[in-house]
């Protein structure tokens, strides 16, 4: 069917709009790449845009030699692929009986589960309750109280009410128990919804700056977040990470140091979410539509 006037016009319309919340989310990712590449004077005259100028790497070599940013890296690998497993296995185990229809007291227990989006003990009873647990500066703290994300169950229960009953009671009649249907059937069927709330999770585990200044004290536990938060907080970063040769200094700002750490933040979300970009839609979409 040919589009009409009215609609082309609003087509164009929703294309300038998208190119320019897309710039808005692309040039300031590329000024950062540019300033964690380019040399001090370039910086200081304020002449770095869009790509550096007086190509350098020393902000980087610097960053991981003088830094605990190695460190960082690691606790950051272990909180979000612990978190997402244990997210992913808690979530999918309250999601899936309360998709079944034979299921007792499910209507209570999904809106007891909607409740908590809607009111919350708040952070100073979480903190006490996470504290009498013996939690605190453990990473315990950081998975335990976000163990199922209410929306992300509310997803996938969606899903799985959506694949065809007669694959269930097929499997019913050769014998399968619940469990066995759920592994052998329910998830490889599933695999939009599933890599799709694991990039949810995975980017909540990557990004959590605030439970982590709450529950962990032990420097040496810090996430990337929180320690490239402090190297933009810091005025001194140059005197903190170390001595450095002249030509280093003529070469190097805290700019291009705190650059270059956001950068090395931000780059491996960047490069996992085009590999599960197909699924997103898909599995959101899909999740969120019961019929």
């Amino acid at each position: 069917m040919k589009a009409t006037f009215g609609e082309r016009v609003f087509y164009f319309i929703n294309y300038i709009i998208l190119a320019l919340a897309g710039l808005s989310c692309v040039l300031p990712l590329l000024n950062i790449v540019a300033v964690s590449l380019s040399d001090s004077s370039s910086i200081a005259a304020g002449r770095v845009s869009l790509y550096p100028i007086g190509l350098q790497w020393d902000s980087y070599q610097k960053l991981f030699v003088g830094t605990n940013i190695l460190q960082a890296f690691r606790n950051n690998i272990v909180i979000t692929t612990v978190g997402v497993i244990l997210c992913m296995t808690f979530t999918i185990m309250a999601a899936y009986p309360l998709s079944r229809s034979y299921f007792y007291g499910r209507r209570f227990f999904t809106l007891a589960i909607v409740f908590t989006m809607l009111f919350g003990g708040g952070l100073i009873p979480t903190y006490l309750l996470v504290k009498s647990l013996g939690l605190v500066n453990t990473y315990g703290a950081l998975w335990l109280p976000g163990l199922v994300s209410a929306y992300n169950m509310l997803l996938m229960r969606t899903f799985f009410e959506n694949i065809p009953e007669e694959l269930l009671e097929a499997s019913r009649i050769d014998g399968c128990s619940e469990t066995r249907t759920l592994l052998q059937i329910i998830l490889p069927l599933s695999f939009p919804i599933l890599a799709t709330l694991t990039l949810f999770y995975s980017v909540g585990f990557w990004n959590m700056f605030s439970n982590v200044l709450i529950y962990i004290n032990d420097s040496s536990k810090f996430n990337m977040t929180v320690l490239v938060q402090n190297m933009i907080k810091s005025q001194t970063i140059l005197q903190e990470i170390g001595q450095l040769d002249p030509d280093q200094v003529q070469r190097m700002t805290p700019e291009s140091i705190k650059s270059a750490a956001i950068v090395v933040l931000i780059v491996p979300m960047l490069c996992v979410y085009p590999f599960l970009q197909k699924y997103f839609v898909k599995g959101s979409m899909i999740g969120s539509i019961k019929g």
